[in-house]
């Protein structure tokens, strides 16, 4: 994560942190962001006009249940083109090119490239691991590619009574333009995460539908068993 944050136009400090938060959960409140990094009203204040005054942060008025409206912030186009992305334009035109050429396949098999070079460096070291150690493995490759992911314990609606199903969320999409224009990337990123973490994963949220970021979690806790060599053969 500091790789990020390192990367964020120069920020660094409480204006980086409020950036990141943003990225990982906006829209949010100003208490809300207070309550996260004890700070003051005065001096949160400062800190999200200086970043409003960027360009970088917008706030909307919002009405939440029953009260007064509240203030909600949240990044701006500029905010979001702070962290990663993977040489967008060249990439965009390259992908026209080939499918223009030689179809949609092409596309598909060029996307997935980088992905399969991954799993194949990666695989002998995942199979070693119990499930959320190759969760947080993952978690941290994506990272080190610009996607921001993170590795967390999340209970769903349908989970039994204290089931908690390990979850991955990418809260930045270094491939977030090639991806609207080329949803071929999502299914290919989906199909190698799952191959990654050897169990059969569920997307609950996608940032192409509107969501904050997406998420993939294990299907049952019961495949956490899965033998993952024996999985990964059958996903191939």
């Amino acid at each position: 994560m500091q790789d990020v944050i390192g990367a964020l136009g120069g920020f660094r400090g409480v204006r980086a942190d409020l950036l990141v938060a943003l990225k990982k959960a906006q829209p949010m409140t100003a208490h809300e962001l207070g309550a996260r990094f004890g700070l003051t009203a005065n001096a949160l204040r400062r800190h999200l006009k200086a970043l409003e005054e960027d360009g970088l942060v917008r706030f909307v008025r919002e009405v939440r249940g029953v009260g007064a409206p509240v203030y909600t912030f949240s990044l701006t186009a500029a905010g979001e083109a702070l962290f990663p992305r993977s040489y967008v334009a060249v990439l965009a035109t390259a992908l026209d090119t080939l499918r223009a050429a030689q179809g949609d396949a092409a596309v598909t098999s060029a996307l997935g490239a980088e992905w399969k070079q991954l799993a194949a460096e990666a695989g002998p070291v995942l199979s070693a691991l119990p499930l959320s150690e190759r969760m947080a493995l993952v978690a941290e490759l994506l990272t080190a590619k610009g996607y921001m992911a993170e590795a967390v314990e999340h209970a769903h609606d349908d989970a039994r009574e204290g089931e908690r199903s390990p979850t991955l969320r990418i809260h930045n999409c270094a491939m977030r333009e090639i991806a609207e224009r080329f949803p071929e990337a999502c299914a290919v990123e989906a199909h190698v995460v799952e191959q990654l973490l050897g169990v059969p994963l569920v997307r609950g949220q996608h940032r192409l539908d509107g969501c904050g970021r997406c998420e993939y979690s294990v299907v049952t806790a019961a495949v956490a068993s899965t033998d993952i060599l024996a999985w990964q053969q059958e996903k191939a």
